[in-house]
């Protein structure tokens, strides 16, 4: 991809697929790399970042003999996911407008 993926919108993109349901790193970097050029180096940060703001909690779970850290969205990731929706929305309108020549000179 041409376009680079800032900090926000890469904690908009992990929140949403930890709200679908509850998952683990590799998982959330797997569905990420399917679509971005997005490395596990990158995303774990974030998902201390999002751990760390009250976004996500962690709890471990066994797998074939051995603990894997899950990851959950919290009420605050909610509301934080919905406010990044919303300014998602309006940003895209305001980059499509602009690519259709729809802007306003004032």
């Amino acid at each position: 991809m041409i376009f680079n993926i800032n900090a926000a919108l890469l904690d908009a993109l992990v929140l949403a697929i930890v709200k679908k349901e509850d998952t683990y790193g590799y998982e959330i970097t797997r569905v990420l790399k399917n679509e971005l050029d997005v490395s596990e180096s990158t995303l774990y940060p974030v998902l201390r970042r999002l751990q760390k703001d009250d976004c996500l909690e962690i709890y471990d779970k066994e797998y074939s003999g051995r603990n894997r850290r899950y990851y959950k969205i919290t009420d605050r990731g909610r509301k934080q996911l919905d406010m990044y929706r919303d300014e998602w929305q309006k940003y895209k309108a305001t980059i499509t407008n602009i690519f259709e020549g729809v802007i306003d000179d004032e």
